[in-house]
């Protein structure tokens, strides 16, 4: 591949995967503010992040088909719209339901791009499947330390929260400018019919499945009730917001290294198990002495996160040589993934309603990771062609 056209594509991935949280890890420092505003229990504000997921999950059954008829450009251009549309909305959400309708919108949209991305980049640089997807992966955490940090700043500066969630927006509108320019130069992969049903009889493709829902669980539970967590603790709304971009940044830092650490290594599941413990050190931290050193419980998860989702990616891949089979799974896996990991927050929140105390929420992380690591040992190479036969 030419080096322009590489760089061309370079740009567009790292453009389109800091656009795939913010609107996620946006509203959580201002919470309080919300629930003020719009009148939103605990139960009703987890619907911000459980809805998103589930529709990523849903959406990631339905990418693989929906490539097949339409094309991974065109698709690509529909989906980032409903994530422009779904962000630049909120300007209008002071009520409550039109909220979480742009909650919807985005997770659409995010589902979509999610399932895609993988396969285009096992197509584009599958000689360099680890590095680009862990850059991939360490965009997506930036995007979302950048939504945690910046709307705080602006709300604390005197926008209306509406404004400033409906702000970030306008980055979306440049990966949209990116992918109409640059994505046509790439060839559109159309994977096979039935190719998702043959996919779904596979004991394996639910496993991983499994693995990633229970490993990303705890992103979905820290990114919506983390910072309510510390602000209950007197943190106000741009410190608690830092701590996510603590974790985000930390997300971005895992995302890259541990998968280069892993790349000439086959069997990458000590890697996985690394990152398993990471986590569990960190929800420890949260339980035991959340007040010690918050940012380095958060750090840690942040790493551990980062480290796993970017992994998952690159165990579904390693498990199909060709990329048209490859892509699908890894968008299965998320599919599947999502809709479990959509779950934990709301399950939070009804911890928190019945006890005070998130504690609960976290300790039932533990016992998330602890099942995780189960599951990863067998993710053994040798086996990955009988597991797919």
């Amino acid at each position: 591949m030419p080096a322009p056209r590489r760089a061309a594509l370079v740009f567009l991935i790292v453009v389109i995967a800091l656009n795939l949280r913010p609107f996620l890890a946006a509203p959580g420092p201002i919470l309080p503010r919300i629930a003020e505003d719009t009148g939103l229990s605990a139960g009703a504000l987890s619907l911000l992040t459980l809805l998103p997921m589930l529709l990523m999950g849903i959406g990631a059954f339905a990418s693989p088909p929906i490539q097949a008829r339409y094309g991974t450009r065109r698709g690509l251009m529909v989906a980032l719209s409903l994530l422009f549309l779904g962000a630049a909305l909120r300007i209008f959400a002071i009520n409550g339901a039109v909220l979480i309708l742009t909650a919807v919108l985005c997770g659409a949209g995010v589902a979509f791009i999610q399932s895609a991305v993988p396969g285009l980049i096992k197509e584009k640089f599958s000689a360099s499947v680890a590095g680009m997807t862990g850059l991939y992966s360490a965009m997506i955490m930036t995007g979302g330390a950048l939504g945690a940090q910046l709307t705080p700043m602006l709300v604390e500066s005197g926008w209306p929260w509406t404004s400033a969630l409906a702000f970030l927006s306008l980055p979306v509108l440049l990966a949209l400018a990116t992918a109409a320019r640059f994505l046509s130069e790439t060839r559109v992969v159309r994977p096979e019919r039935g190719l998702v049903a043959r996919l779904l009889r596979r004991r394996r493709t639910w496993v991983l499945m499994a693995v990633f829902g229970l490993i990303n669980g705890s992103y979905s539970s820290l990114i919506a009730w983390l910072a309510p967590y510390y602000q209950a603790q007197g943190w106000s709304g741009s410190e608690s917001g830092a701590l996510i971009s603590t974790m985000a940044i930390s997300q971005g830092f895992g995302a890259v290294i541990l998968p280069l650490l892993a790349r000439n290594r086959p069997d990458r599941r000590p890697w996985l198990w690394a990152c398993i413990a990471m986590q569990a050190i960190g929800f420890t931290g949260l339980v035991v002495a959340p007040s010690a050193v918050p940012m380095l419980w958060v750090a840690i998860c942040g790493v551990g996160l980062a480290g796993s989702f970017a992994l998952c990616l690159i165990v579904a891949l390693d498990h199909l040589p060709d990329p048209a089979r490859a892509g699908p799974l890894a968008a299965l896996m998320q599919g599947g993934g999502f809709i479990l990991s959509g779950v934990p927050p709301l399950v939070l929140a009804r911890i928190y309603e019945a006890t005070g105390s998130f504690a609960g929420g976290w300790v039932m992380h533990l016992g998330w990771l602890a099942a995780a690591a189960i599951l990863v040992a067998r993710f053994n190479p040798e086996r990955y062609a009988e597991a797919m036969e």
